[in-house]
């Protein structure tokens, strides 16, 4: 068994260590939050009292951190982790982050001998608890292979995109479809609804027919149609509105940098910006059927 380093603790890390501890690894863990670094603890992961110090007899760290900035500034300089690791160190990054960073980051690790790859996850916290996330990965071959062993253990679904930053593209590109569809359903069943339409009847009949999706099927925003949707519990979030909105812009970013055309992805955007700014955050992205709807009470 391996000794890996785990750094950012936070609702998605610390689930995804106490799989890899609970594999048989022996963790070793640093969150900036103390109180990430208590829990951590009481789970039983070995923490560390700075960044570090999770190199110290360690081949394999995973970081799950919130921003490119963030990975920037704990990966490159001359205090950061690439240049302080052992030689020919794996990193792996969760986090969910710009591509052109992502690739920087890729580079300096090259550069420095060590293999790295870009490993950005979807299904949540609940994912992340049950170890069932999907990976979606981007680096080289024989770093992918390397990796895979600790990414089965955190998730169900693991797929090798390609080359450096291939992840993170993966992740912006899946979540702008899951976004656009939050917003098509939430404009649909309100339509409906106002025409007259019992929403289980229009649920049964787009299940079946050309309008089904994967979120349809599985985070519908109206309320008992999907048991295990947010809807049914407040809209209390599996993936949280801030988050999409986050992926959302990322996406932005990506498709201006690339030149591509995405007005759906554009207009996503700006009604989950309008959505966050409101003060909604904080609630599962499909409790956008509040907007669309018109409601001021969410």
């Amino acid at each position: 068994m391996a000794r890996i380093g785990f750094l950012g603790l936070g609702n998605m890390g610390l689930p995804m260590a106490k799989n890899l501890l609970a594999a048989g690894h022996e963790v070793v863990g640093f969150d900036v939050v103390a109180a990430a670094r208590d829990a951590a603890a009481a789970a039983g992961l070995s923490v560390v009292a700075e960044r570090n110090a999770l190199l110290d007899g360690t081949g394999i760290l995973v970081t799950m951190l919130p921003a490119g900035e963030h990975v920037r500034s704990v990966y490159t300089g001359q205090d950061g982790l690439l240049a302080r690791a052992g030689a020919d160190s794996l990193f792996i990054d969760c986090s969910t982050i710009d591509v052109a960073t992502a690739r920087e980051v890729h580079g300096a690790a090259a550069a420095e001998g060590h293999a790295m790859i870009d490993a950005p996850v979807s299904g949540g916290v609940a994912g992340a608890e049950a170890g069932t996330l999907t990976f979606m990965v981007g680096g080289e071959a024989a770093a992918f292979e390397r990796a895979k062993g600790c990414l089965e253990i955190m998730g169900r679904n693991i797929v090798h995109a390609g080359g450096a930053g291939n992840g993170q593209a993966a992740k912006i590109c899946n979540n702008m479809i899951l976004g656009i569809s939050m917003i098509a359903i939430s404009e649909a069943f309100t339509l409906g609804q106002k025409l007259g339409l019992d929403p289980k009847d229009l649920f049964d009949i787009s299940s079946a027919a050309s309008g089904s999706c994967w979120a349809m099927l599985n985070h519908n925003p109206v309320p008992g149609l999907v048991e295990t949707a947010a809807a049914n519990r407040d809209y209390q979030p599996g993936f949280a509105a801030a988050m999409m909105h986050k992926d959302l812009k990322l996406a932005q970013t990506a498709a201006n940098h690339a030149g591509a055309a995405t007005p759906l992805g554009a207009e996503a955007a700006a009604l989950y910006t309008l959505f966050v700014n409101a003060g909604h955050g904080g609630l599962d992205y499909s409790a956008i059927i509040k907007l669309i709807q018109g409601k001021q009470e969410v």
